[in-house]
């Protein structure tokens, strides 16, 4: 039996993958679903990467878990390099990205995604320091293998995303390529939230290193339209 922590990504909530994570729980396996600084309810929206990066530490090692698969899907990939740096192999064996970001030192996540996307999101800050993705983006963009019931009920439970957490320069010891864990990426091959000039697999993927690649069929949002296959999938990137 392995230890899994499943990291979402910007504007989930833990709780939205839970389905994920009984599908991994049915093999037999623990799972964790935590919710990161800047994404529960009342959270200031201001908190940058670090502080979203020290709540997940922190969660860690208040739950005594040792030896996990950490698995982190779009900016979740930001969170569980940062976390990686910070605790170890003692902590965490494998790094499992979802079709997620994968920065080296100095790098934020508005620097892999496309200049329109940066201008996007400038545009739509809010005052409190969040940003929402439009509905149009979410439906053809993220969770694009969806009927319009599903695209409508899960976007109603996002939730604004501190942007701060896409503006911040990542601090890293080393480069993930040189880090010392085992690394898989996983492929959802509908996935057309970053664009075909800009994909998520090679051009990120590649910045591991040596690494295992796992693919499924499916959007973005598969956690949502498929997350018995989901789980599967994570199980296959996350096994000895």
């Amino acid at each position: 039996m392995d230890t899994y922590l499943l990291v979402h990504g910007a504007w989930h909530n833990g709780e939205l993958l839970e389905e994920v994570a009984d599908a991994i729980r049915d093999d037999g396996h623990k799972v964790y679903t935590p919710t990161l600084l800047g994404n529960k309810n009342g959270d200031l929206k201001t908190i940058g990467l670090s502080e979203a990066i020290n709540s997940l530490t922190s969660f860690i090692q208040e739950e005594e878990i040792t030896s996990c698969i950490l698995v982190g899907h779009s900016y979740g990939g930001m969170v569980i390099t940062g976390a990686f740096d910070k605790l170890g192999n003692e902590y965490i064996k494998r790094l499992v990205y979802c079709n997620a970001f994968v920065p080296n030192p100095g790098e934020s996540l508005n620097d892999m995604v496309p200049p329109n996307f940066v201008s996007l999101f400038d545009s739509i800050v809010k005052d409190d320091g969040s940003v929402m993705l439009p509905f149009p983006i979410w439906r053809e963009a993220f969770i694009n293998d969806a009927s319009l019931e599903l695209a409508e009920s899960t976007y109603a439970k996002l939730n604004p995303h501190p942007y701060k957490t896409f503006t911040d320069s990542i601090e890293l010891s080393l480069p993930p390529s040189e880090m010392s864990v085992g690394k898989s990426y996983l492929v959802c091959q509908e996935d057309i939230a970053m664009p075909a000039s800009l994909p998520w697999h090679p051009r990120l993927s590649e910045k591991l290193g040596l690494y295992r690649l796992v693919t499924l069929a499916g959007s973005h949002e598969t956690c949502f339209t498929n997350p018995k296959l989901l789980g599967k999938k994570i199980i296959d990137a996350g096994r000895d």
